[in-house]
């Protein structure tokens, strides 16, 4: 079902992330840090990736919630490899992705964690599992050699996240599954309590929550429903009822709570794999 192969990728250069994301280029940490707090810019681990063949092709940053953090702040970089794709049957392609997280004020370290990204609907994947999680690297004991050391061991483990989708692929929801799957689902967004439905709290309509947007969602196989629900549920393609007025859901824009509703929502499609 899926098999390594090569993909060219078009990688953002310097000028172009430091225009969406000039933390990442912080000549030194915030004032607050402490006097052991090792200042590793995060253009230098961009730097160190690129000699491994990894580039950036995606970076962003939080608002500063304070003026302390401004230009020190939380920042994402998503990286990938030209070499390195996943090629599902009928065109349905994945590339891996390393997804590193950091911060100047102190309170992060250098974090990686596995993704995928998959090119029929442009949907950025988080992969958590507790046999690949997530690493990360401290400030004080960055060097290239531990760089390169984590970013080995992540792809060394890439063969879990085959064999993740060729499970979803082989598994079969039926409608009843289907349903319980966009309830957990939609719960990464909607907290309810124990005993309460949240399509029913929100009067979600589920067979339309379900509809597939593309003929490469309309398979009854976990992968599939998985993609169309993640998708639904990231992008705001859906309705609900507050209060007595009918919205449109948001997408999540905030990358923190993005990687927080994809790694909840991997871990929901996990249970139902056969």
């Amino acid at each position: 079902m899926f098999s390594a192969t090569v993909k060219d990728v078009q990688f953002l250069n310097d000028e172009q992330i430091k225009e969406v994301c000039p933390v990442a280029f912080s000549e030194s940490a915030s004032s607050e840090v402490s006097k052991h707090y090792t200042h590793i810019p995060t253009n230098q681990v961009i730097d160190d990736m690129r000699k491994l063949g990894w580039g950036v092709i995606e970076a962003k940053q939080v608002a500063a919630r304070k003026t302390a953090t401004t230009g020190f702040q939380k920042h994402m970089m998503v990286f990938r490899h030209p070499d390195l794709m996943v090629e599902g049957k009928d065109g349905d392609n994945v590339w891996p992705q390393i997804i590193m997280t950091n911060s100047h004020d102190g309170k992060n370290s250098f974090t990686f964690q596995a993704g995928m990204y998959r090119f029929v609907c442009s949907n950025g994947l988080v992969i958590a599992d507790e046999e690949f999680g997530s690493m990360k690297i401290r400030h004080m004991g960055y060097d290239f050699d531990t760089l390169r050391e984590t970013i080995s061991e992540m792809v060394d483990k890439l063969p879990l996240t085959v064999d993740s989708m060729n499970k979803f692929k082989s598994t079969t929801l039926d409608k009843n599954q289907k349903y319980d799957l966009a309830r957990k689902a939609l719960e990464t967004r909607f907290k309810v309590q124990e005993n309460q439905k949240v399509d029913q709290l929100y009067k979600i309509d589920l067979d339309e929550f379900l509809t597939p947007v593309r003929k490469e969602d309309a398979g009854d196989d976990l992968w599939s429903v998985f993609n169309l629900v993640q998708e639904r549920v990231v992008t705001g393609d859906f309705e609900y009822v507050s209060g007595a007025k009918m919205r449109k859901a948001r997408e999540i824009k905030n990358f923190k709570q993005d990687l927080k509703v994809n790694q909840e929502l991997f871990e929901v499609a996990k249970e139902f794999a056969a």
